[in-house]
């Protein structure tokens, strides 16, 4: 289906005009802008625009949801249109990255490095949940899993649980990967030291805090612990960063024709020793402080840690700062063996699609009631952005009714102690991902980011057209 030619003009127009666009590109729901001067969009004129679902600013560059299977029509149009060069998402990042301040920039790299191994972290989530519903006991029977009573299944349910914990097993191999390529190094040389940190001779990180005696290398002296760092964050990105800064040194000063069997050798030597003597045990230790006060904090005062975390997660993905909080997940993950941050965020979700679909009943815009309904089922299915920016956050009642529905639901799931073995998908499907014993709690949570801030949303609308 082709696109309203006049509609794209509009959306050019809206931002400032071909002469403001200083880069330009798309990803599956959003056109992405780096622009010379945001003070030139006229963001009221943009969201009348049929095509536009909705328009914020983020981490510096300029986005407009358009929506899944017409967003790439849209910007093929306009690069017709417009005779702007086709730009990569990289480029796009580079462009904008230039406009943050530095916590802005550190936010940024960490979404860089996390969201392209999210795929893999969300599928392991989603098997890990059906090896959950295939072992866990009374789900179908009492004080009984699957499993033991039909025990042919059992190896079927053990072949998912390996398949699933394999990106668990191997996490720092996946950040080393994406964090190596980020910092400007060779991300197959990332693959191998985030290997290095779990290889089978070391001992399994988790069961550090179990075992006696902890086997060291001597090294002229000094003993240094035979320990690995499975599940582990911090270690694996600050080696990561030594190894692609060594890298990029070491190729600047050997010639070209040693490169090959000079750069990669040394860069790994180096890196390797420094992070079983220096970067390991330090980052390991700071890892655990992190872990302890998050997991103290919530311990401590569960019903608050709950309210705050539901009620700021969804302003905190307007400025992109969520993504911080997947590191501390995976961290969490590595840990303890599960998060209860997670759980909260699926909720957060579920309550945005809400909200939207309390406008649909509350508008009589016939545009916004189909814009509701669809933004909503797409939030329920995990995908928030076109509920939050096209709906929401355009009429802001319906953004407070979702984070109040947030805040509660994340107190009661949180003082129930849910929790989830990985990161799954954030919406409706979310409870597979949860602990079995925990579905009580968490549907209960559900119910109520559901009916909260759809009726809040339509009391909201009656009570503003009142006034």
């Amino acid at each position: 289906m082709s696109v309203n030619k006049h509609s794209v003009e509009q959306i050019v127009k809206a931002i400032g005009g071909k002469e403001n666009i200083a880069a330009a590109t798309h990803c599956v729901t959003r056109l992405r802008f780096a622009l010379n001067d945001e003070s030139k969009v006229n963001k009221e004129e943009l969201e009348q625009i049929d095509l536009v679902k909705g328009a914020f600013s983020a981490n510096g560059q300029f986005q407009v949801v358009i929506g899944q299977g017409t967003v790439d029509k849209v910007y093929e149009e306009m690069v017709r249109q417009t005779g702007i060069g086709e730009s990569s998402k990289q480029e796009i990042k580079d462009a904008a990255a230039k406009k943050l301040n530095p916590i802005q920039r550190a936010v940024k790299t960490l979404a860089d490095i996390f969201i392209p191994i999210l795929p893999a972290i969300v599928t392991a989530g989603l098997l890990m949940g059906i090896n959950n519903v295939l072992t866990g006991q009374g789900i179908f029977f009492d004080k009984k899993s699957l499993v033991e009573v039909y025990p042919q299944w059992s190896d079927f349910a053990s072949i998912i649980n390996l398949i699933a914990n394999t990106a668990f097993t191997f996490l720092p191999a996946l950040i080393g990967w994406s964090a190596v390529k980020k910092f400007g190094g060779n991300p197959l040389l990332g693959i191998v030291l985030g290997l290095m940190l779990v290889h089978p001779d070391l001992l399994n990180a988790w069961a550090y805090g179990s075992t006696k005696e902890i086997p060291t290398w001597n090294l002229f002296g000094l003993e240094i612990q035979k320990v690995g760092y499975q599940g582990q964050v911090l270690p694996v990105l600050v080696a990561s960063y030594v190894l692609a800064k060594l890298e990029i040194f070491l190729k600047r000063r050997i010639a070209d024709a040693f490169q090959l069997l000079l750069v990669a050798p040394i860069a790994l030597l180096i890196t390797g020793f420094l992070s079983f003597i220096v970067i390991g045990p330090i980052t390991f230790a700071i890892a655990n402080v992190i872990t302890d006060a998050v997991v103290g904090i919530f311990h401590a005062v569960p019903a608050l840690g709950g309210i705050i975390y539901g009620l700021l997660y969804a302003p905190l993905v307007i400025t992109g700062m969520h993504h911080t909080f997947l590191a501390v997940d995976l961290q969490l993950i590595g840990s303890t063996g599960s998060t209860f941050l997670w759980p909260m965020v699926a909720l957060s979700n579920i309550a945005q699609g809400a909200a939207a679909l309390g406008m649909m009943f509350a508008t009589r815009d016939e545009k916004l009631k189909g814009l509701s309904l669809t933004s909503a089922i797409s939030a329920f299915l995990g995908i928030t952005e076109p509920a939050m920016f096209g709906v929401n956050l355009r009429y802001r009642f319906a953004f407070i009714a979702a984070i109040i529905g947030s805040a509660i639901a994340g107190m009661l799931i949180t003082i129930n102690g849910v929790e989830a073995p990985s990161v799954g998908v954030g919406g409706l499907p979310a409870f597979l991902s949860i602990f079995p014993q925990n579905w009580g709690a968490f549907f209960v949570g559900m119910a109520i980011v559901l009916v909260v801030p759809f009726v809040l949303t339509i009391i909201f609308a009656k009570f503003k057209k009142s006034n």
